[in-house]
This record gives structure tokens, sequence and C-alpha cells, in this order.
């Protein structure tokens, strides 16, 4: 067929419904009989639970059932990652409480009011006992400890295994930062929420998650059933990032409650319990950079703890993994030590957030790059044209052990450079600087590469109608990330089917077979080549229908803008609705249902170039432009892409300027609604300029890599290089996330001209036979 969808922009088809407010959430599904459910949450860091009263509760208006951890279990549930098998979670505290929020108890009431009121009655008892909310205090010796079995706050590690030598003993300059990657809410517009209808031997569930098979497995494995008794639908999702991965405790609670009572229960969170449930970032990074003095990388150490929060949250094993296999960044980088801790602390349980332990790395390299620049006088565009791995030397084998597939990454950077326009960028900062103006420039850059797709398989489905048109499936789950648009392009592209009739469905285990869900950058790369494969074989299936209704032999039977035919044979031509008719009635049917296998991960890299303007009176930073180039192989939806793009940086801007979840010496988080939270608004934001180069991978037949987090990676470290590049000749060396007004301006009154702090000595402790961590991807 002449020309090719692939490549050019078409509007998003899943966004009319939305627009119109026909979108179904799990918060839109409320039948009859169901019964709605509110948590009795500690208001407590650390405690134990001495008594829980629930007598005037449940006798109150309303009020079904009140349950504890005795009612619905005091075993430890399955989760989306276990960290630690020594720090369980049940569905409800056990005997203690280990962060603000933990619930102790669920309410289910007729309403969602009567349950309210109810839940101020549940009288609960607590003995209080010392917290500790910082990473580095819950190492010193005699912090109090979450959970007394492990023996320390230690959840995870990973050690630099039988490696006694220095990696910096040859650099001729050693660049030294102990930098902070914070901790951020998650945010989505929507929470978590979940909808469960008991059936005879299981549940169906409403779910708002990013992986319904997933979901499906833990909620069956929490209720002690069979899989094939749980059924799970993923509605609209009002957003995820990687904080709705699987299902949680929470959920968990609803399904067993739900069983129990025989009844549907609903529950949808709070933006406060959102603002708590769903948590991402939080590292304290030591990097340590061997460099020789033209500024080429000799060698790397980095030691990082990563943030567990309560009951080993696997946000805390990024670091130990995903921070780990990214860590030398796009750079050759000869020798290099790592070493990780997982730690607990009496916060909300970290998980994912958009990168998921690749932004942390990212960030933490580049800082290291631009320190090291400053510290030799070099420029930092220059610095990283050093040490980026030549084109020409991939697939490139990394001291993480990590193959990248392909790249160029001196292009992005290039491309960058020239639309920001950096040297005109720099002779204004210089005429604000001679003038003595208060409000200076600053320009930052970044260099990034991320792992993305991570291997595996994925569920591919078409399925032609009997009047032509198509239903195609796959086992991801969109949740605005386009993928009816994008798969049914290519099921069009290759079947020659108007996009208009092809419809796309998703995010129901009753219908699609089985699924990885969304998460990691995936969906492209495995879901989109699995429906490229289910499209190309009933492709042949249908040239093989039209030959037997042309009396062609296969081999000569065509497929183009006509319909079927035979090659230099004209007339005679046979429509989709015609074959489809004829297979229906003669075949049964014509579609395929099939799994695709990638072998191994994509990455994905880029560059992005930001100008910040930043009041040296106040401290205020204000971002003036910012350069996204990104490189996410070959592209199937330019608009789609942008629309990433621009997420995504601006997400990752809000990291480097506004966002932090802060807790006070108590445990108490005092961010935890939007009135102290910084998200920013429209009125914050600026336009992104984002444009792309296109290296398409090896790896998979489609040539695509991953998009989702790419934007959020280049854009943190690059706006804070910028913040840093403003004040440089200040003294100032280095600002920790996020570089708010008041840490600026603290830094400009008294610039440190050590940014160095020596690790926790629990690092020297930490055991060569530590067992490695699973890769975590969401």
């Amino acid at each position: 067929m002449p020309g090719s969808i692939l490549g050019t922009e078409v509007r998003r088809v899943e966004d009319r419904e939305l627009l119109l407010g026909q979108g179904t959430f799990v918060d839109n599904l409320d039948d009859d009989g169901v019964a709605h459910a509110i948590f009795v949450r500690s208001p407590f860091a650390h405690a134990r639970v001495t008594g829980i009263d629930t007598s005037e509760a449940a006798a109150s208006d309303g009020v079904l059932a009140v349950y504890t951890a005795d009612d619905l279990g005091r075993d430890g549930l399955p989760s989306f990652a276990e960290v630690n098998k020594l720090a369980p979670r049940a569905a409800l505290a056990v005997d203690k409480v280990r962060y603000v929020g933990d619930p102790v108890a669920l309410v289910i009431a007729e309403t969602r009011a009567q349950a309210m009121d109810a839940a101020e009655l549940v009288d609960v008892d607590y003995d209080d006992l010392p917290a500790v909310t910082d990473v580095e205090d819950a190492l010193a010796e005699g912090a109090p400890l979450q959970f007394e079995e492990i023996g320390s706050n230690i959840a995870t590690f990973r050690a630099a295994k039988n490696q006694t030598e220095d990696v910096l003993d040859d650099a001729d300059h050693v660049t030294r930062v102990r930098m902070v990657n914070q901790r951020i809410a998650v945010a989505p517009i929507e929470g978590n929420a979940i909808l469960v209808r008991p059936t005879e031997a299981g549940v169906e569930a409403w779910v708002s998650t990013q992986h319904p098979h997933l979901a499906k497995e833990l909620l069956a494995k929490a209720l002690g059933v069979d899989e094939e008794h749980v059924r799970v639908v993923a509605p609209h999702v009002g957003g995820a990032f990687g904080g709705k991965a699987g299902t949680g405790p929470d959920h968990a609670a609803i399904a067993i409650a739900a069983r129990k009572l025989g009844r549907p229960v609903k529950w949808v969170e709070t933006r406060s319990e959102a603002m708590l449930s769903m948590q991402g970032r939080g590292q304290v990074q030591y990097v340590e950079l061997g460099v020789k003095n033209d500024g080429t990388i000799t060698g790397l150490r980095m030691r990082i703890l990563g943030e567990c929060g309560a009951y080993a949250g696997f946000g805390g094993a990024l670091a130990v993994g995903p921070t780990f296999i990214m860590a030398p960044g796009p750079y050759v980088v000869p020798r290099l030590r790592f070493d990780a801790m997982g730690v607990l602390t009496n916060t909300s349980p970290v998980g994912a957030f958009r990168g998921a332990g690749r932004p942390e790395a990212a960030a933490a390299m580049e800082r290291a790059i631009d320190v090291a620049a400053q510290e030799l006088g070099i420029r930092p565009e220059e610095i990283r044209r050093t040490n980026l791995i030549p084109k020409d030397a991939f697939p490139y084998r990394t001291m993480t052990g990590q193959t990248y597939d392909i790249g160029n990454y001196e292009l992005p950077l290039q491309e960058a450079l020239r639309i920001a326009d950096v040297d005109e960028a720099r002779a204004e900062q210089r005429r604000r600087i001679e003038a003595g103006e208060t409000r200076l420039l600053g320009i930052g850059m970044a260099t990034y590469v991320e792992i993305t797709g991570f291997g595996g398989s994925e569920f591919g489905s078409v399925q032609i109608h009997e009047d032509g048109s198509a239903t195609v499936m796959a086992g991801t789950s969109a949740h605005g990330q386009g993928h009816a648009t994008s798969f049914s392009m290519i099921a069009s592209d290759i079947l020659g089917i108007p996009l208009e009739r092809i419809d796309y469905r998703q995010s129901d285990t009753a219908m699609v077979r089985t699924g990885g869900g969304t998460g990691g950058s995936r969906s492209l790369q495995l879901g989109g080549n699995a429906v490229r494969k289910a499209a190309g074989e009933t492709r042949e299936k249908a040239l093989a229908v039209a030959a037997r209704m042309l009396e062609a032999n296969p081999e000569d039977v065509v497929l183009d803008d006509d319909g079927f035919g035979v090659a230099g044979v004209p007339g005679n031509r046979i429509s989709w609705p015609g074959l489809a008719a004829y297979a229906h009635e003669h075949d049964g049917g014509l579609g395929v249902d099939t799994d695709y296998t990638q072998d191994g991960a994509t990455f994905p890299f880029g560059a992005h170039v930001s100008i910040v303007e930043v009041d040296t009176e106040t401290g205020q930073v204000r971002p003036l432009r910012h350069v996204l180039v990104d490189d996410c192989g070959r592209i199937v939806n330019p608009l789609i892409v942008a629309g990433q793009q621009h997420g995504g940086g601006l997400q990752g801007i809000s990291q480097a300027l506004w966002e932090e979840m802060v807790y006070d010496e108590y445990g108490t988080p005092i961010t935890s609604s939007f009135a102290d939270y910084a998200l920013p608004t429209a009125a914050d934001g600026i336009t992104l300029e984002a444009s792309n180069t296109e290296t398409p991978t090896p790896v998979n037949p489609i040539g695509a890599k991953g998009i989702g987090e790419s934007a959020t990676i280049g854009s943190t470290p690059a706006v804070q290089n910028a913040v840093v590049d403003a004040l440089k000749h200040l003294g100032v060396k280095h600002i920790d996330l996020p570089c708010t007004a008041q840490r600026v301006w603290r830094e400009i009154q008294n610039p440190r001209s050590d940014v160095w702090r020596e690790p926790p000595t629990a690092f020297d402790g930490l055991s060569n036979e530590g067992e490695e961590p699973d890769m975590v991807e969401a």
C-alpha cells in the first residue's frame, strides 16, 4: 500500500469521550447496593497499638462492619516488589504503626458520609515510640528500629563484591559531591480507587491501576483463591506515573472485606491519603568522580542511600537496582565502584515515580560532571563531548553489565546547544554580571541515557469482524499514553483498514488473556510489536482466504488501497467487508492472538538545555527556556511523543525547582496537601521546545524505544545545573534539590566551598555476600 501512516501526526482517538465527560472512572461506578469504605489511619509515625475499641463506630447509623487486623488477617500480603521478607505488611497495621497514615481499622457503611462519621468514633490506644525520618539518622547507632527482626534499618543493599582496588587512584583530580534527590509526591489527578464485587468463588474488581493482570494475581493471593476466580478491570485511570503498580495492602483490605461482608465495597482515596500513599524518588547520593586534567573520566565511585520509608517500600530498592545499572550514564567510565542501601524510616512507604531510579542516576552523574567541569575550568559541553560513548562503539557493554543497543549521543547535545543558541545566552549572562544586575542568567545542560522495556513478552490481538472492521487488543494498560491511537495506527498500516474502523480494547482480564501492563516505558516496544505481529499474521491469513476466493496462488495475491486482488490482473477486487464475511461464513472468523517476545532492553537517550533567571535578592528561580532533544528510536506518532516530552519535561523541571515531601522530626508530613506541596500550575510552566533525533533500535521490528520517562530524566539535572551556573561566579558550587527560593538565597549568602560529606559508616560494614536484588520496573 502506498505511503505509511506511521511517523505522521494523528490526533488521539481516545480523547473525545474524555473531553465530553463520557469517561468512566472507578468513582463513577456506584450501582445500587455498593457500600463505602473509609480507613482509620494513625496520627503517629511510630507507636504500639495497645487497643482498638470499635463498638461505638459499629453501632452508628448505616455501618455494616468495622474491621481490624484480627478480622482481615495478620499475615503479610504479597506486593508488587518484596524488598525484605522480614518487613511484612498486612492489610491493616498489626500491633504497631510505622508511619503517619498507617491504617489500623476499616469502616464500611451504606454511604461514604456514614463511614466517615463512624471512623471518627473508632478509639485507638497508642503507645508512642521514638521515630526516625532521615535516612542518614536511621543508620546511626541507637536509631529506632522499624523491624527488630532485621536488626537494623537496612532493608536491602548492594555491595561492591570482592572489589578492593581504589577506582580513583589514577585520577589527576577527584570531584566529590554529596547531593540529595528529594522525595516527591506522585500526585496523579485521581488517587487510588477500587470497587470490589464478590462472586461465588472470588471477586470482580474495578481498579485504578497500571497493571490489571498483576492486580489480579495479587488480589487472588490476598484472598487465597485461584486467579481464574478473580477478574480485574482498569477503567479510565486518572494518571499513575508509577504510583499505581499492581495493587497494595489497601486494595487487598477492600477485597477481603467485600468477601467477608458479601456486599460490593468501594474505596476512593482522599487527596490527603493520595499524597501519603504515592511517593517516589528519595535518595542521598555520595558521588566521587575521578578525571584527568583534560576532563577524561578515569573512575566513578557512588554510594547511595535509597529511602524505603515504612515497610521496606520498594522505592528504596530502586537505588540498588535501576540507579546502579544506569550509574555510568552515556559516558565511557572505565572503572566503577557502586554501593547502595535501601533504608527504613518512619515515613510513608516509597514507590516509583516516572523513571523509577533512572532519573536519580542521571541527576547524580550530571551534577558530578558539571562540578568537575567547574573545578577544572572546562565548559560543561566540552567535558561531556570528551566522555560520551562514540557512535561507532555500539552495542556497548557498560561496567554495570548493560549492553546499550545503539546511540549517537553527541548529536542531540549538538542540536540542543544549537536550538538554545548557548553562545548568545552566555553573552547575555556576562552582560548582566558586568552590569551588576540582580537577575542573572544560568545556562545548564544534561546528557542522558536510560533503560526501557526491560525485555520480556506481551500479548497482542487483531480480530476482523464480519463487516470488515477490526478490534485490536494488547496486554498493556494505557492511562494517558495513547495506546488506542498508536496500536491502531500499526494495525491500520499493515492491514489497510481505515483507523476509524478499528476499535481498541484493553485492561479487562476477562477479555485480554494476559498482559504486563504499563510501566518502564515498555508499551510501544512490547505491546506495539505484539500488535504488529498479530496484524502481520492476520494479513497472511487474509491473503490466503483471498486466494481461495480468487482461485489464485496465495503468493500472487496482493492487498492495496482497492482491496485484495491478483498481481497484474486488473479488476475482480475483494474488499475487506467481502473477505471478512466470507471468512466468518466458511472459517468461523478471522484474526490472531499472539505473544511477542523482546530479547533485552532498549536505551533511549538525549540532551536538554535549560536557561533560567535567578533573582539574587530573593533567591527566586524562573525558567525562561527549556530545549529537549530526545531520541526514542523510530517514532510512530510525533504528536504523542511530543506530549510525553512536554509532560515529562515539566515534571522534571518541577522536581528541580518546587516539589518536595517534607517530614518533621516526629514523622509528621508537613507538605501533605496542595496548600503546602508546591505542585506547579499552568502559570508556572513555560513552553517547552521539544524536538527529536531518530535512531531506530535493532532490538525490535518497529525500531522503537521508550519515551514516557525520558524527558523527566533529562530535565531535572539540566535545570539544577542552570541554577548553579547563574551563581558560580559568586562561589556557589552546588545547591540541593529542589532549588527553592529559600535554599538558593541561603547559598548565595553563604556559599559552601566544600560540598562533600563522608558517607555513613554503615557502608563499611556491608557484606560482600549480599544477594543482588531483582530489577524493578514501574
